[in-house]
């Protein structure tokens, strides 16, 4: 079991827990923020999984626990779930001194992290991450939101989570596209900062992505430790976090024109695919070398993950475009894009010109 603190001067510190079996003693770490009751917020697949195993830890520990389970997938993120889902803990009696659970993946995180901040103007909430893209990922730095037609996660609210408990062994229950989903997420934070960790991805750590514990352990671990210091220094995304969009504003979009549609692309999917697309917009560029894409691309299809726009469908140039100029990291009418110098040297650009980004989606296929 590895503990990483985050902490900064913005926000009250908490512990980030990684290890196995975790979830049969989460009882005892949540207790003490629980005051004797708390609500579990899930979706219907994960409640049905390790919903039982949460509340009878929680019981153990003095807990009483109650589950609001919501529908599965990014649908859930949305006004008429979250009303739902405020209306429903107002009926519960929370009061502001308790917190919400979330177990699940990024949805339920996002969903239930946005309801916690809103409840009576923002009770405490505990992340215990069912998907390894919410372990590395959606878990750690306090973002919470729903979607919009207009966008992925344009409405929301910085509330950081009082604990995080990442049990490895809840991975075994994964999907293979969703393990290859939170995979992108760990390759993107090699991709960032740490070429050594991404050489290890590259090589003994690839047996993360077909489930092999010690593997997933040592690449979550180094991922919550990336964020981690990273959110410690920017928590509201106002410089060096944007870093962890790599792959994003491409991603974004193209999840957004395909309408969210977890069939058609997973997340991590689109990261992985907008990632190679920041590192080859790079290359265009001049800002690196070519054989960085091209060991990007390389490492991405070894691990099942899409590389090029169309392996995902037929896009608009123009359509894409759009979505990324309303991307919330947009400024002032500009596109934001973090692009590349290097493997573990990411930087942000804005773009007031989008002249460059139509022309290079349009040699990506783009129509």
């Amino acid at each position: 079991m590895t503990v990483v603190s985050v902490s900064g001067g913005a926000f009250r510190s908490y512990d980030v827990v990684v290890g196995r079996a975790l979830l049969a003693r989460a009882g005892e770490r949540i207790a003490p923020l629980a005051r004797g009751r708390t609500v579990i917020v899930s979706d219907e697949t994960v409640a049905a999984l390790h919903g039982p195993a949460l509340q009878a830890s929680l019981a153990a520990a003095g807990v009483t626990s109650r589950i609001l389970a919501v529908p599965p997938g990014e649908a859930s993120k949305s006004f008429a779930e979250l009303e739902r889902l405020m209306d429903e803990l107002l009926a519960s009696g929370l009061d502001r001194k308790e917190v919400v659970v979330a177990l699940g993946g990024g949805v339920v995180g996002d969903l239930a992290g946005l309801a916690a901040a809103l409840y009576m103007r923002g009770i405490d909430f505990v992340q215990v991450p069912t998907t390894l893209l919410a372990q590395v990922d959606s878990s750690v730095g306090g973002k919470t939101a729903i979607d919009t037609p207009r966008g992925k996660n344009l409405v929301g609210a910085f509330h950081q989570p009082r604990l995080v408990l990442a049990d490895i062994d809840v991975l075994g229950t994964l999907p293979e596209v969703q393990l290859r989903s939170g995979w992108a997420e760990v390759l993107k934070h090699g991709l960032i900062c740490d070429a050594p960790f991404f050489d290890w991805l590259a090589s003994d750590g690839a047996a993360g992505v077909t489930g092999d514990p010690a593997a997933l352990e040592r690449a979550v671990v180094r991922s919550v430790e990336i964020k981690s210091a990273i959110v410690g220094e920017d928590e509201k995304e106002a410089g060096r976090r944007a870093l962890l969009n790599l792959g994003h504003t491409f991603g974004h979009a193209i999840e957004t024109e395909l309408g969210f549609e977890e069939a058609a692309l997973a997340h991590g999917e689109a990261v992985a695919l907008g990632c190679c697309m920041a590192f080859r917009f790079s290359a265009a560029q001049g800002l690196c070398a070519a054989e960085d894409p091209a060991r990007v691309e390389a490492v991405m299809a070894a691990a099942g993950l899409p590389t090029r726009l169309g392996q995902t469908g037929a896009f608009s140039a123009e359509a894409l475009l759009a979505r990324m100029a309303g991307d919330k990291k947009a400024e002032a009418g500009g596109v934001t894009l973090i692009l590349a110098r290097a493997i573990g040297q990411a930087f942000t650009r804005k773009f007031d010109d989008p002249g460059p980004i139509l022309a290079f989606l349009r040699d990506e296929g783009a129509a």
